[in-house]
């Protein structure tokens, strides 16, 4: 079971390669994800004990240098977040919908982590970065109380660092959306 998850963002693709290299070569660290962004950038996602995971982003920070858009350590990762960046939820019935919208993967993969902590919701997806302009979203499902809850919790954990865009929660959203949500 995946315990805890690192991230880098780089927006230089060769520079990516790189540091992705010498993430893994550092230590006891498994390669989750690690591939092109838009626009342009390179996303890599490890995971493994805390240490392990601490030091593979440390030296990955130290080798990406100038080119590290934004980095995480993220222990005690909820289940859902990893199966929602894979795009592997299950979800087959929507009931209310919340949606969060950031400028960075990272804040995204934190709000992700923070609302299915915070409330009985179900994550849809984490989309990181591809085909959006490098932004990140995050869909999630529940009834309405819980979705605006874990709404509120995960895009407050965004405001400070100011890569929030926008959120939504929406009552009864089409049954017929379903299916462009995932």
């Amino acid at each position: 079971m995946i315990r805890t998850i690192g991230l880098i963002e780089l927006n230089s693709i060769a520079r990516g390669i790189e540091t992705a290299d010498v993430m893994i070569k550092s230590g006891e660290v498994q390669l989750l994800l690690a591939k092109t962004i838009c626009p342009g950038k390179y996303m890599i996602l490890i995971t493994g004990n805390v240490g392990a995971v601490k030091s593979a982003v440390q030296s990955g920070q130290n080798i990406g240098a100038q080119y590290v858009v934004d980095k995480l350590v993220l222990p005690n990762v909820h289940p859902q977040v990893i199966a929602a960046i894979s795009e592997a939820t299950g979800i087959d019935e929507l009931n209310d919908l919340g949606v969060m919208e950031f400028f960075g993967v990272a804040s995204a993969i934190i709000a992700a982590d923070a609302a299915a902590k915070s409330a009985n919701v179900k994550l849809i997806e984490v989309r990181l970065g591809m085909g959006i302009g490098g932004k990140a979203f995050v869909t999630l499902t529940g009834d309405v109380s819980a979705v605006k809850n874990a709404v509120t919790v995960g895009s407050n954990t965004a405001l400070e660092s100011g890569m929030l865009v926008n959120k939504a929660v929406i009552s009864r959203p089409s049954k017929e959306l379903l299916q462009y949500l995932l």
